[in-house]
């Protein structure tokens, strides 16, 4: 049985103006610039630009423009004579309202810009492609025609950024009946790799890393000339462990290889010395300009300098971009408004400034959602420095206090949320590196003097002693925890190698060295 009830709720929905604010907070300000690239090209109301006599630009103490939604899109429908009725009032009182707009200079280079930081181009070298590359030693293969030419360059296409082909001949197959209409055999895919596996750098198109390091230990033992005696046998030794002893040498297990080798450690420590020297990522020792990772260098968002022990924090030059109003619009209300006096405006004339009126409210309120950003990120940063001053003072991590989102969230009145959309992505560049936000909060531990601890402090601890430990006799987890306790932690078993885990490093066996 259907019944029709009525309820009343109450919910909190965000404003589309709100959603993209949260948005331009949480981007660093290496994406920053796209954004308002972006918004330049969507809203020709919005420009960026060199200072100017008469400039017009919004005010300091503007408020968001208005929705976009406040248009007045029904009143399409009406008549004239009601249409313009219906706005007459409206139109004037922006018109008026816009012009006694105060048009001070707007640069958002308020608290926190650096005067002294320029705007500098990063150079990018013109150079082949590492694809290129093994494309270029290709004409050096003696091929028979085009068909085999086009097989090549498909199993050099094939191959990733690492140097590897990890894809199956198979594939490779239909790849070559849809793309090239050709079809080859797998006997001819591996024919043509094997080819392509002696280019140089050494070790690509491997298909694991079983085989990379093997083609790399072939490539030394047959291209260098000067290795003596002892450095040949060493790499033979290294050929067989890759080759046979995989496994075991993953895993570190030294004393089984050195019986089952039958060598002295010695030489097992100078073939695996030898195996650790090989690269596991062939490709990127050819041209590290040409990676796709190259580009994806830090920029800092904030700067942190110290002035005779007093810190000194600003905001990179990029957060503050020279954005305003286009002068060209404004004339266009300036023109209207003169022209309207004593008459009304027709359909058309309402409808173009009513477009106009719209730009412009987008463009002040992508300006003031810029500035609110620029202080929402300076007010927290600035709270989060105060806190860890002893830290950017030293640069010692064992500095660091115990520090959550919310405690950064009372002491600048703003939402955890928004706290935590600042730290995300973001970085301060101090005199002891460039460091991410997210570094600096972590949970408090507790000593045995009942004290709290940060836990990037035991962290630090944990690396340092790790670091010291004989690396033929690595510490265990339950050692490196009576360590901990002895120095004043109260700290599990489980927390060890939690943290352990969180540094990256591996367990006591994997650590073993000879």
């Amino acid at each position: 049985m259907l019944r029709q009830t009525q309820t009343q709720k109450m919910i909190q929905k965000l404003s589309p103006q709100q959603i993209q604010l949260m948005k331009l907070l949480q981007i660093p300000t290496a994406t920053l610039e796209q954004r308002i690239k972006e918004e330049l090209e969507a809203n020709p109301a919005l420009e960026e630009g060199a200072d100017r006599d008469d400039p017009y630009e919004m005010a300091e103490n503007e408020t968001p423009a208005a929705e976009e939604g406040e248009q007045g899109g029904e009143d399409l429908e009406l008549s004239d004579e009601e249409y313009l009725k219906e706005d007459d009032f409206e139109l004037d009182e922006y018109l008026s309202e816009f012009m006694d707009d105060d048009p001070a200079s707007y640069k958002l280079r308020g608290d926190g810009y650096n005067p002294d930081e320029e705007e500098k181009s990063h150079p990018v070298a013109v150079e082949s492609t590492f694809h290129e590359y093994l494309e270029q030693q290709l004409g050096m293969v003696d091929l028979k025609d085009e068909r085999e030419e086009k097989i090549a360059k498909q199993i050099i296409g094939s191959i990733d950024d690492d140097g590897y082909l990890r894809r199956d001949p198979v594939a490779i197959i239909d790849d070559l009946m849809f793309s090239q209409n050709i079809y080859a055999t797998e006997d001819e895919i591996l024919y043509f790799l094997d080819k392509i596996q002696r280019f140089d750098p050494a070790g690509v198109g491997a298909r694991d890393l079983q085989e990379c390091l093997l083609l790399q230990i072939r490539y030394k033992l047959t291209h260098e000339e000067n290795l003596d005696d002892e450095e040949i046998l060493t790499y033979k030794i290294a050929r067989k462990i890759i080759s046979e002893y995989f496994d075991e040498f993953t895993k570190k297990h030294y004393p089984k290889m050195q019986r089952q080798l039958g060598i002295v450690e010695h030489q097992l420590k100078l073939s695996i010395d030898a195996i650790l020297r090989l690269n596991p990522k062939p490709a990127s020792g050819f041209n590290p300009n040409n990676s796709r990772n190259s580009m994806n260098y830090i920029v800092p968002d904030f700067i942190i300098e110290n002035c005779d022990g007093e810190l000194e924090l600003s905001l990179n030059s990029r957060n503050a971009p020279d954005l305003r109003i286009n002068d060209y619009y404004r004339e266009m209300l300036m023109a209207f408004k003169d022209n309207h006096k004593g008459r009304r405006a027709s359909r058309q004339e309402k409808e173009a400034i009513m477009f106009i009126k719209q730009k412009i409210d987008s463009a002040k309120w992508f300006i003031d959602a810029i500035r609110q950003r620029q202080q929402t990120m300076y007010k927290t940063m600035y709270s989060i420095m105060q806190y860890q001053y002893d830290y950017f003072l030293t640069g010692d991590s064992k500095k660091l206090r115990p520090m959550i989102l919310k405690d950064i969230a009372d002491i600048t009145g703003l939402d955890i949320s928004t706290v935590s959309r600042v730290a995300n992505s973001k970085f301060v560049q101090t005199e002891f590196g460039t460091k991410r936000l997210k570094e600096f909060f972590s949970e408090s531990l507790q000593t045995n003097d009942g004290d709290e601890v940060s836990t990037l402090e035991v962290k630090k601890i944990l690396t340092e002693i790790i670091g010291d430990e004989n690396k033929r006799k690595p510490y265990s987890d339950e050692k490196l925890k009576n360590m901990l306790q002895k120095k004043g932690y109260n700290i599990a078993r489980r927390t060890v190698a939690k943290y352990r885990e969180q540094l990256n490093i591996p367990v006591a066996r994997l650590r073993k060295e000879l």
